[in-house]
């Protein structure tokens, strides 16, 4: 029977008497998940912390860098999204690559997505501890060290976890706020004085864009949106997922892409096109609370250390969220052990996958404390590579399955949805792979032996994922014939 592009509704979205204790369906709006995606990019951290380099290594063009990676995955959720209106399993990537590329290769991608999800959070509690160690030197003047300062992390983020989907919505709401209207308050300063020389839009254009600096900003504005496809992770607990889960997904892109290009545009005109660059290079960590300090005053850098706290607090809870509904969806499915997909009978949140993932952080940041290693320079940029690059290839991989997926039956999505936006995603993400691998050094300031581990890791990971998919296929047969399945009368499912 042809696909209409509205499949009834799966047992997921439903809500029947039997399924309690289940997460809360409905729950969730456009700006609530929206609010997810961007809390997990941390604005405020990406500009503060890593934009001054995009800068210094770019020159002033770096703002279009932003511009282009947000174009490119504007693409690339042309074909996710539209896949999304007919794939109605809660694991994301490794949903759709199953259903596009076979079980085998989504049980790679499931394990890679645990990686980089993990990788991508419990990472973060590294760079938790140095900023908050920085922030408390800065303001008062005392040392406090990173490793209670993380752990405590880890419990408050548990607890947020722990509670229904809703508050963590509403409190990243609340974050999301704060860190980005510093940098709209900074924003302001420099407009309304005009900058250092006036204002100027020589960052836009093409002698300063296409210069050989400009890879590398592409490869860290490419890190700087990861983790925006985890909108369909939240589809069970969306309102009219059809509608919202799309909208929440170009509503996330677009805002992050204009959002960040502006804001390091407007702090190359802080300090003058010409002059920009060698202040970068003699203060990039202070590039931004110096910008603010001389256009608002010196009391909103001290405001911009606590709020840089709490996007990493922000974008901890959004990663935390994240893993835990696909731990769920891949313990529903047998992947994972049963005991991951208990949902809490009050709150309606998966909080079994959540205490699991919150131990798991703990002895990870643990080990590395042991072992006496630096929080930002080693346990952040160590886990947080791997994950990273994960989640690039898991984009990747789900940019091919979209027009290997709407082969397979009879549909009404036009050709540009179904296969030429995802083909060029595809080959604009491969290119932003190379990127980010040909710059890794730039991400971890390591030898190259230690970059070279943490990029097999990803490999590595797919590789084991197939020898677990060929494992289950053999012993099995019906968790590995059951993957990703679709609800009976959807078309997608035949």
């Amino acid at each position: 029977m042809p696909a209409t592009g509205s499949p009834p509704q799966s047992p997921a979205d439903a809500s029947p008497a039997s399924a309690a204790p289940a997460l809360r369906s409905g729950s969730l709006g456009t700006a609530d998940i929206a609010f997810f995606v961007v809390s997990a990019a941390a604005p405020l951290t990406v500009m503060a912390g890593v934009a001054p380099l995009a800068i210094l290594l770019g020159g002033i063009g770096a703002p279009v860098g932003y511009l282009l990676a947000g174009i490119t995955l504007a693409v690339f959720a042309v074909g996710f999204t539209t896949m999304s209106r007919y794939v109605r399993n809660g694991g994301a990537f490794y949903a759709y690559i199953t259903r596009g590329m076979g079980p085998a290769v989504g049980i790679g991608a499931a394990l890679l997505a645990l990686v980089g999800y993990n990788g991508m959070e419990i990472g973060v509690y590294g760079l938790l501890g140095s900023a908050t160690h920085d922030t408390a030197g800065s303001l008062f003047g005392t040392d406090v060290p990173w490793l209670p300062v993380s752990l405590a992390g880890l419990l408050v983020i548990g607890y947020g976890g722990y509670r229904s989907i809703d508050f963590g919505a509403k409190l990243l709401g609340v974050l999301l706020v704060a860190e980005t209207g510093i940098l709209v308050l900074l924003a302001a300063g420099v407009l309304i004085k005009g900058g250092a020389d006036g204002l100027s839009l020589a960052s836009f254009t093409p002698g300063n864009v296409f210069v050989p600096g400009t890879a590398a900003v592409l490869a860290f504005a490419f890190a700087a949106f990861t983790g925006f496809e985890s909108t369909v992770i939240y589809r069970r607990e969306a309102r009219d997922p059809e509608r919202t889960v799309p909208r929440a997904t170009y509503l996330a892109v677009g805002f992050l892409g204009l959002f960040y290009a502006f804001i390091v545009w407007t702090a190359i005109q802080a300090f003058g096109d010409d002059k920009v660059i060698a202040a970068a290079g003699g203060d990039t960590a202070g590039l931004f609370f110096s910008a603010i300090t001389t256009y608002v005053g010196a009391w909103a850098a001290d405001v911009m250390h606590v709020l840089i706290v709490t996007s990493v607090l922000a974008s901890l809870l959004a990663f935390h969220n994240a893993i835990n509904r696909y731990a769920l969806a891949l313990s529903e499915e047998g992947v994972l052990p049963r005991a991951l997909a208990r949902v809490h009978p009050r709150h309606g949140s998966p909080y079994v996958a959540g205490i699991a993932q919150t131990v798991l952080g703990a002895v990870v940041v643990l080990a590395f404390a042991a072992a006496g290693a630096d929080p930002y320079a080693q346990l952040l940029l160590y886990v947080n590579t791997p994950g990273m690059l994960a989640l690039l290839a898991l984009q990747l991989l789900a940019a091919l399955a979209v027009p290997l997926y709407f082969r397979r039956f009879t549909h009404r999505e036009g050709v540009l949805r179904t296969v030429v936006a995802p083909v060029t995603s595809a080959l604009l993400l491969s290119t932003a792979i190379v990127l980010v691998l040909t710059h890794l050094d730039l991400f971890t300031g390591a030898t190259t032996t230690v970059n070279t581990v943490l990029a097999v890791v990803v490999p590595v990971v797919f590789l084991a994922g197939l020898a677990l998919a060929a494992w289950l296929r053999r012993r099995r047969p019906e968790v590995y014939a059951g993957l990703a399945a679709e609800p009976e009368g959807n078309p997608a499912a035949a």
